[in-house]
């Protein structure tokens, strides 16, 4: 947690820029390792959007102040007079050296539990669309089409605003067919939309094997 700034001002100390580089190498080949094997059919193009998308400053910073990791800053009088605490470049340097101390605690796999805890949704976020993994549009387009209907969502919220999670239920024709929860809205109605894009799928397969017998 100690930035330069605060080493500047205690000779000695050591700042978390070491642990900053080894945590962005960690962090970008998680989230590589992850998409190649989650998402087989997505272009080489796309992956590197996405990883992009995932690995940046903007994205990290966001985390960063999910966790309150600013409060916990070792920062310079004048830094964190200036407002370091809630400055993206410095939480999201923080969040990557986070990331590799715990790889250097507890290996590859220890980093990659924080690293998809942290980042999962928003993986999976941004590989919606492109990828084909928007369920929301896909179950649109399913329930419109084969069913006659639009789906509908119910979303509720608990927590605290910085741990706030979301629950969402979506129907078909009055009947529910899915539930999710995310960290935000709109995961948890992917998510819902996704298990139940899948229900309908598997009906409609049956309902054809039927008609073939």
């Amino acid at each position: 947690m100690a930035h330069r700034s605060w080493c500047a001002e205690n000779p000695g100390a050591s700042s978390n820029e070491r642990l900053e580089f080894l945590g962005d190498a960690v962090l970008g080949i998680v989230v590589t390792d992850h998409l190649f094997l989650t998402y087989p059919e997505m272009a080489e193009g796309e992956l590197a959007k996405v990883r992009a998308s995932v690995v940046n400053s903007e994205a990290l910073a966001l985390v960063a102040a999910g966790l309150s990791l600013g409060s916990a800053l070792l920062l310079g009088k004048g830094e964190d007079a200036s407002g370091g605490r809630e400055k993206s470049s410095i939480l999201a340097d923080a969040m990557e050296a986070v990331i590799g101390a715990v790889y250097l605690d507890g290996g590859r796999e220890a980093a990659a539990t924080l690293v998809m805890g942290l980042l999962g949704e928003v993986i999976e976020e941004a590989a919606a669309g492109p990828g084909g993994q928007d369920y929301k549009t896909r179950l649109q387009e399913l329930a419109a089409h084969r069913f006659d209907q639009v789906p509908r969502y119910e979303v509720v919220d608990d927590g605290p605003d910085h741990a706030k999670r979301f629950f969402a239920t979506v129907t078909v024709g009055g009947v529910t067919r899915g539930r999710g929860e995310g960290r935000s809205k709109k995961h948890a109605e992917q998510a819902a939309a996704q298990e139940a894009w899948h229900e309908l799928m598997e009906i409609l397969s049956e309902a054809a094997s039927s008609e073939d017998a």
